[in-house]
């Protein structure tokens, strides 16, 4: 990251500046355990099985060969489950995924739906039986396809409008002097984080124990409680280390799974997954079909907008991946039209991945105003900053701040924009031909209610306890920091307790409102603290202890536009003879709120930018229309971005704290993946003069592509 972007603000205090991770030393000694490693007196071991068709019943299960063979506990299925609840609202709104209510029927909604589970002794005890116990299933007909036109298409809302509208669109682009139409596809992705999803349950003296890999203690708590009618106080959930989750590792299937064992056999039981069982059961990017149609004066100025997105949900349960909805925050028109729809198929359910819906919906609007720039003859960025708006396109609501034309003119000067011939397929080097391209990126800066628990120790040193979830994005060191600064003290004096539901109810690792949720409940908690010790009364043996409660104060942050902002640039080169794509050069200058830790932040913009590019030229599941499964459900025939794909990348940011925000956090989990895709997808167009709309851009569709000049590459 380099220092010399203006307009930063001078660092004072610990929150701004460069700190290592305050559990480092733990995980790279070994000492850090994650939930699949933590020994448990007494542990037996849960391994699912799978459907092996795609849509139909149960017929029968032969468990009494299994039962017979060397450790194994018991057969858990449907016909002697426990019996769960499942007609409740869940933590994040909705209903429960049925998914992850296991063995509760004879049903077969997708591939890979969970039919039993198989307890031994050991691992290997488990997974032999698993692997034993023979199905019969009656088949029934099945669709996986998602096709744009598919009858069976709905509008549907997820967490925001389905469709929004203003203005008269057909009337506004039969006016328009330039008119893009285009239609722009991505494919089914996967999460692939690695640590796999993982889950001990046990009863305790009558308390249910799960200790856990997830993204929010309280979350999962809430759910198993629901799901199996406890109160809340009876379960607790633990999940201090996790390995990456990126929307994924909610409940699940492993977790409830483990529970029934552990009811049954009163013991603990453990459940993981494994890789290829993730590919099914921890949720995946669904692919979306998107439209855009945009309509401009000759001088690029937007009359007319249209933007959606189709994408699939499982039979069992709805998920939205709003591609739509970041055009509602980017650029405004006279005639203005957006809408979500969904199709149900035969597939697994869908879930959150990082920057659910602008992610690919990203791809399909920046590439669309590229391909409008070229159209008026502009260049892409003087496009973007022509049609800034001054409101929200949609809320008409005010922004907190937009600094995207900060980020664009920044980025611009550091990537050397200005040297850029605007015409396609004329720079060489030898057998590469090379091509920039830009996109803006956006997603939202929320927050949610949290409780933090903050004790002032005899020894003079403070206690933070709160629910929080660090999922490798350096949480519990930002968090030190944080209130390392509430408190004025030194962040040595301060010790972070995260991952624990008994720490009272907190927001989870998602949507970028991780750390800002917290940090707004750690300092007005470190207020009420102060004010207690400047009464001087002296601190007890068992410390002074206050808790903070944030709901009431979040009231306020519905009434304007709060955002994060970026630009993002990339340098591309390829090879037409070969069909290689190589990423040469990226830069992301980013708006996104008060940066509390710049070593973890750039990680986490840099980790973003890297899926972007990784999204643009690799990641693509392709699931087999005949059988409804996936082909090479594995880290071998799933391609990510290696550190061979990855030559030049950079990113930093302008001063940009949110006004309205106790640290001026906004957060940076998800914006450095947004719009990447589609800068690299702008710079093989500027190489090749070929657009590419269906991503990723593989090597043969490069070599399929129409000739410079002939049209694009929709396959």
């Amino acid at each position: 990251m380099s220092t010399a972007t203006p307009g930063r603000t001078p660092v004072q205090g610990a929150v701004g500046t460069a700190h290592t991770r305050v559990e480092g030393r733990e995980k790279v000694t070994g000492a850090a355990r994650y939930a699949g490693e933590i020994p448990f007196a007494g542990l037996a071991h849960g391994w699912l099985v799978l459907s092996t068709v795609t849509r139909g019943r149960i017929r029968s299960l032969d468990t009494d060969r299994v039962l017979g063979m060397p450790g194994v506990l018991a057969v858990l299925h449907h016909g002697n489950a426990p019996r769960l609840e499942t007609d409740y609202i869940g933590f994040l709104g909705g209903p429960p995924d049925p998914t992850a209510a296991v063995f509760q029927n004879d049903r077969v909604p997708h591939s890979g739906w969970p039919v039993a589970l198989v307890v031994a002794e050991t691992p290997e005890q488990a997974r032999e039986a698993a692997e034993s116990l023979t199905v019969s299933y009656d088949e029934e007909p099945h669709d996986v396809t998602l096709d744009p036109g598919h009858p069976d298409a709905y509008p549907a809302p997820g967490h925001m409008p389905a469709e929004t509208e203003k203005g008269d669109l057909e009337a506004r682009l039969a006016a328009s002097a330039v008119v893009v139409d285009e239609r722009y596809t991505t494919p089914e992705e996967h999460h692939s984080m690695m640590e796999p999803h993982a889950a001990t349950a046990l009863w305790d003296g009558g308390r249910l124990e799960v200790v856990d890999s997830n993204q929010g203690a309280t979350w999962v708590r809430a759910e198993l409680a629901k799901m199996f009618s406890l109160d809340e106080s009876a379960v607790r959930v633990r999940s201090e280390h996790v390995g990456g989750g990126f929307g994924s590792k909610g409940l699940r299937a492993h977790q409830v799974s483990a529970v029934m064992a552990a009811t049954v056999l009163q013991r603990p039981v453990r459940v993981v997954l494994t890789r290829r069982q993730m590919f099914t059961l921890g949720g995946y990017r669904s692919p979306t079909a998107q439209r855009v149609r945009l309509g401009a004066d000759a001088d690029g100025t937007l009359r007319a907008l249209e933007h959606r997105s189709l994408n699939q949900t499982s039979r069992v349960y709805e998920f939205v991946e709003p591609g739509a909805a970041v055009a509602r925050v980017m650029y405004d028109a006279d005639a203005h039209r957006t809408a979500n729809h969904v199709v149900r198929l035969d597939v697994p359910s869908p879930t959150f991945m990082r920057a659910p819906g602008e992610a690919p919906g990203s791809f399909a609007i920046e590439a669309a105003l590229d391909e409008l720039a070229e159209r008026c003859g502009l260049d892409p960025i003087e496009l973007r900053l022509r049609n800034e708006p001054e409101a929200g396109p949609v809320s008409g609501q005010p922004f907190s701040s937009r600094n995207l034309a900060a980020c664009f003119r920044e980025g611009a000067r550091r990537f050397g924009w200005a040297d850029r011939d605007p015409r396609p397929g004329t720079r060489r080097d030898g057998r590469w031909l090379l091509g920039t391209g830009t996109a803006a990126a956006s997603f939202p800066a929320g927050a949610g209610p949290s409780t933090a628990l903050l004790t002032a120790e005899a020894d003079g040193s403070f206690t933070v306890r709160i629910a929080a979830a660090d999922i490798g994005t350096g949480a519990r060191t930002a968090l030190t920091l944080i209130a390392a600064d509430a408190l004025e003290v030194a962040p040595e004096r301060v010790r972070v307790r995260i991952g624990d539901s008994d720490f009272g109810p907190a927001m989870i690792a998602g949507g970028s409102m991780g750390t800002r949720s917290w940090a707004w409940a750690i300092t007005a908690a470190a207020a009420d603290l102060r004010e207690r010790l400047t009464l001087g009364t002296g601190i007890p043996p068992e410390g002074i202890t206050v808790r903070s409660d944030t709901t009431a104060a979040l009231r306020a942050l519905t009434q304007k536009e709060r955002h994060s902002f970026g630009a993002q640039f990339a340098e591309v080169a390829v090879d037409t003879a070969t069909g290689e794509v190589r990423v040469r050069r990226m830069l992301g200058i980013f708006a996104a709120g008060r940066i509390v830790n710049p070593l973890t932040a750039r990680n986490q913009l840099v980790g973003g930018m890297i899926w972007g590019l990784s999204m643009a030229l690799h990641e693509e599941a392709v699931r087999d229309r005949s059988t409804g499964a996936l082909y090479g459900p594995d880290l071998a025939g799933y391609h990510v971005a290696t550190h061979a794909d990855v030559a030049d990348i950079e990113a930093d940011w302008i001063d940009d704290p949110d006004p309205d925000d106790p640290v001026g956090i906004k957060g940076i989990g998800e914006i450095g993946i947004v719009g990447a895709a589609a800068a690299v997808a702008n710079a093989v167009w500027h190489a090749t003069g070929v657009r590419h709309r269906a991503l990723p851009i593989r090597p043969d569709r490069v070599l399929t592509a129409p000739v410079a000049g002939g049209g694009a590459a929709d396959a």
